[in-house]
């Protein structure tokens, strides 16, 4: 509206400036020189029905002024549209259509009225006519329906090289992938997920179907409403083919039809959360050398054991946790909190901390020494293991600790082996002596560093 009345304020000054006001002042001379009256021109011209009449005939004049465009009352104007969508006229079912640009810009040119009806008129926008055209390289236009032959118009761009294929489908396997499964509560694991199809037919380009490796249904927890512990069914599923590097390939995917699905057209998932769970033993495991005349009488933890979630899988692997203790300071009585580390695989743990309390006392003056066997661990299949030594394999080993706790040790308590998992044929090697202990609050030592093996064939 504001528009309408700001183009007839433009009218009414031309009309005053360049039709009015010089008629008056010609009339003005005409008068004066024929030495008609002044007054009883005045009185003629301010009568209502001389004003009326002469209104009349100018807007007349002004029409037909207007309307056949003798006198241009205002310049050329332009008006830029950007960003605008295409509608691209062929067969969808049989051909794909590539190369034309997503967006274009739209250039009206016209007087400021022509463009103001052009606006709000309806119109086709932007199009492009492939209609008749087969599979190969063309040279199209691309063309706006202004519905107004007064407007000039530009599109840029406005030629476009477009290539038409044929349309091809095959049919391949859906499997599925989850998304955004960290938002599940810590508990929670997606135990299974069940399609309402288990293939799907793909169309397009014949070299985007060859592209195609996997297509795959995106199980997004986010659309989730329930996440709980159950079945819960996952509507409308997204579906994406991709190649074999994981990229996504821009093909149609259509479900194949099910004789139990409402709407064959989209996919369904039963997706199943559960909380599988274990509770597992912590173990006191120190770390560092005790304090010279110190070590450790014994330990009390807050919980003896946790409980933790994840895969069934995961779970069935985890025996026990570690709770590392720093015994290089320890020198009294004392109790500290000290974190357990969450395994690899397990998403939550009931608790992360703990209370330790640690009571110290002297080291025994005397240690204890045990004669234990070599062995070898990590060594291929077909393959035995001959120590070399003068004491037919037994290694000593050095236990210390308080007195108290040295008398509860026994050789069985005790492993010493070495690590043969990089070999991988006959002969002879030196490694490394490892010693592992099954109580915590005493040190196990070799009185050897190395220890000589041959590795034969069974």
């Amino acid at each position: 509206m504001k528009a309408v009345t700001n183009i007839f304020k433009s009218i009414f000054n031309f009309l005053d400036r360049f039709i009015i006001l010089p008629i008056t002042r010609f009339i003005y001379k005409v008068t004066k020189r024929l030495s008609i009256p002044n007054k009883k021109f005045e009185t003629w011209l301010s009568k209502q029905s001389t004003l009326l009449f002469l209104s009349l005939f100018m807007a007349i004049l002004v029409y037909i002024v207007v309307d056949q465009k003798i006198i241009s009352f205002s310049s050329q104007n332009a008006e830029v549209f950007k960003d605008q969508s295409i509608n691209v006229i062929y067969d969808e079912e049989l051909y794909v259509v590539e190369g034309l640009p997503d967006k274009v810009d739209v250039t009206l040119i016209g007087s400021k009225p022509d463009l103001y009806i052009a606006k709000q008129s309806a119109n086709n926008g932007v199009t492009v006519d492939l209609t008749g055209l087969k599979p190969g390289t063309h040279k199209v236009n691309i063309e706006y329906d202004q519905g107004n032959s007064k407007i000039e118009y530009n599109v840029n761009p406005s030629v476009a090289t477009v290539i038409i294929y044929e349309k091809v489908s095959d049919i391949r396997p859906l499997t599925y992938d989850i998304v955004n499964d960290n938002k599940l509560n810590s508990t929670l694991i997606v135990n299974g997920v069940k399609l309402s199809t288990e293939q799907v037919t793909i169309r397009g380009p014949e070299y985007k179907i060859n592209q195609v490796a996997t297509v795959k249904a995106l199980i997004d927890i986010n659309n989730i409403t329930n996440k709980q512990s159950g079945t819960q069914e996952l509507k409308d599923v997204v579906l994406k083919a991709y190649d074999g590097d994981g990229n996504i390939v821009d093909v149609e995917i259509i479900p194949s039809t099910q004789s139990d699905t409402d709407n064959p057209l989209k996919v369904t998932a039963q997706v199943e959360l559960s909380s599988p769970s274990k509770t597992v033993p912590l173990n006191f495991v120190p770390k560092g050398k005790f304090v010279t005349g110190k070590a450790i009488a014994g330990y009390k933890f807050s919980e003896n054991e946790v409980t933790i979630y994840g895969d069934s899988e995961i779970l069935s692997k985890i025996n026990s946790l570690d709770v590392e203790v720093d015994v290089s300071k320890l020198t009294n009585n004392t109790s500290f909190r000290a974190e357990i580390t969450k395994p690899t695989g397990v998403k939550s743990i009931s608790t992360s901390y703990i209370t330790v309390s640690v009571t110290m006392t002297d080291a025994s003056s005397e240690p204890v020494r045990f004669k234990i066997p070599l062995t070898g661990i990590n060594v291929k299949e077909g393959f035995g293991v001959n120590p070399i030594d003068d004491n037919n394999g037994l290694i000593t080993v050095e236990v210390q600790g308080a007195s108290s706790v040295l008398s509860t040790i026994d050789e069985s308590d005790i492993k010493v082996y070495v690590d043969l998992s990089d070999v991988d044929k006959e002969g002879t090697y030196t490694r490394k002596i490892i010693v592992k202990g099954n109580n915590p609050l005493v040190t196990y030592e070799a009185l050897r560093t190395e220890a000589t093996v041959t590795i034969t064939k069974k």
